[in-house]
């Protein structure tokens, strides 16, 4: 079982199943969404997935079809969900578990963000540090 939340812990999830491979999306949409320069995200069976605290999410349908859930309170963005799909799309940020599943790369290049270079020999720091 894996387990996930938003900031604030109103919602709380767990995954009774695999986690599909972690794909980084850098469309326009993920990156205005997290605020971010792309999204992690990996697909989950929508039987193998459990919410806790649904009072607490809202959405938004930010492509025809697809809607976004994320927490009312914090704003942690959750899961995204397609109509006609047997899945949901994670929000790797919001795990508390690690997803035991693999890298499966970077999508939607051509929307990169300019000032992101994915091959950046970019310094590395830890907390604190």
């Amino acid at each position: 079982m894996i387990k996930g939340s938003c900031l604030c812990h109103k919602i709380t999830y767990i995954i009774t199943g695999e986690i599909g491979e972690i794909i980084h999306c850098h469309c326009e949409t993920c990156r205005k969404a997290h605020g971010a320069a792309f999204s992690s995200v990996a697909s989950v069976k929508d039987d193998d997935f459990k919410v806790s605290g649904e009072e607490w999410l809202s959405s938004f349908e930010s492509s025809a079809g697809k809607q976004r859930y994320f927490c009312r309170q914090c704003g942690t963005q959750i899961y995204a969900k397609r109509d006609g799909t047997e899945h949901i799309i994670l929000r790797l940020g919001s795990l508390d578990d690690d997803p035991s599943s693999h890298d499966g790369g970077h999508i939607w290049l051509e929307d990169k963000a300019s000032w992101y270079d994915l091959d950046a020999n970019t310094p590395r720091r830890n907390r604190g540090s």
